[in-house]
């Protein structure tokens, strides 16, 4: 191992935790976690996203989530110096990209039932394939185009119920949530790209930091144009969105230290399992047989790519461990 390749791993390693522990079990109950962890956050969202502007939800879960990770880094040993870096603009323009994907994610939850919303959103792996081979030169061979193009299959299979339909009881069209959702999955990639750019020098920790940080001041910005003063019961709610989305994120951070990337990775799509369990529960969704077959496409086209991935010697732990689909 190279100098540089030394001091990149002991940018990652926490004093006192032993990365190298191989522990596969562990790393996907941690990572069945965070799905759940993340979940739970989605659905609090979904329950207020018609009273509150978009802005207003993007700065709640920005800063509450933030508190969690704080906490995380300050136990874990690591001192504030956790928050220098010497690449601020990168961090910048990867909390625009994360912001906006987050805004897309939630404008979608007001409008789509919870199953449609996150089999859309699954798409961002895929997308991430196509732009890795357009922004960063990655050479794509026909195996993971193949499955690209099935997992587009599999989105338009999602996508066909919706367009042009008008949702009942909300200002807005199916086919509006549809394509915030899809926008999502595209921004979410593209974060994706430029988290890659910034691990080669930047923590996890630090990414993470970041983004929390530099998007709620972004999303901060946005109350001169309305935002909504909470009641004592939507207001908690708002608080345990961002608390849970930062649990998820430090159950995500973790899982990747215990187990291989390919192992953990396609845990990510017990997601949907649990999207439908709880769209049945608390808003009484029922999946349309469009979605159920268009996420078998979509989850079975993800699932190839990680593992052709893994195949090619290609490691997208670090880019999952800050963007992953169905959050931001």
């Amino acid at each position: 191992m190279s100098v540089r390749s030394a001091d990149a791993s002991s940018q990652e390693r926490p004093a006192g935790l032993d990365l190298n522990r191989h522990n596969p079990k562990l790393g996907i109950a941690l990572k069945i976690g965070a799905t759940l962890a993340f979940t739970v956050m989605v659905v609090l969202i979904k329950l207020v996203a018609d009273r509150y502007p978009v802005g207003e939800l993007v700065f709640a879960r920005s800063l509450f989530g933030l508190l969690p990770v704080l906490v995380m880094a300050l136990w874990q040993g690591e001192s504030w110096s956790v928050v220098k870096t010497a690449r601020p603009m990168g961090h910048v323009g990867r909390a625009i990209i994360g912001g906006s994907a987050m805004a897309l994610w939630f404008a979608a939850l007001a409008r789509l039932p919870l199953p449609d919303a996150t089999a859309i959103n699954f798409s961002a792996p895929l997308i991430m394939v196509v732009l890795a081979a357009l922004i960063l030169g990655e050479r794509v061979r026909v195996y993971r185009w193949t499955a690209v193009g099935i997992g587009f299959c599999g989105i338009l299979i999602i996508l066909s119920p919706h367009l042009g339909t008008a949702l009942p009881g909300v200002d807005g069209v199916n086919g509006l949530g549809a394509g915030f959702a899809f926008g999502s999955a595209c921004m979410m990639a593209l974060a994706m790209i430029q988290v890659r750019r910034l691990t080669s020098t930047e923590r996890t920790t630090t990414i993470v930091i970041w983004f929390a940080g530099v998007s709620s001041v972004l999303a901060l910005l946005t109350l001169p144009f309305g935002w909504t003063m909470p009641t004592a019961q939507d207001a908690l709610i708002l608080v345990a969105m961002g608390l849970f989305g930062g649990l998820g994120q430090i159950l995500l951070t973790h899982c990747y230290r215990f187990a291989e990337a390919s192992t953990i990775a396609p845990f990510d799509y017990t997601t949907m399992l649990w999207t439908v369990i709880a769209g049945w529960l608390v808003f009484a969704e029922v999946p349309t047989i469009e979605v159920l077959i268009g996420a078998c496409f979509v989850i079975g086209a993800g699932v190839f790519v990680i593992f052709r991935e893994r195949a090619l010697g290609l490691d997208r732990s670090k880019e999952r461990r800050t963007v992953t689909p169905s959050k931001a």
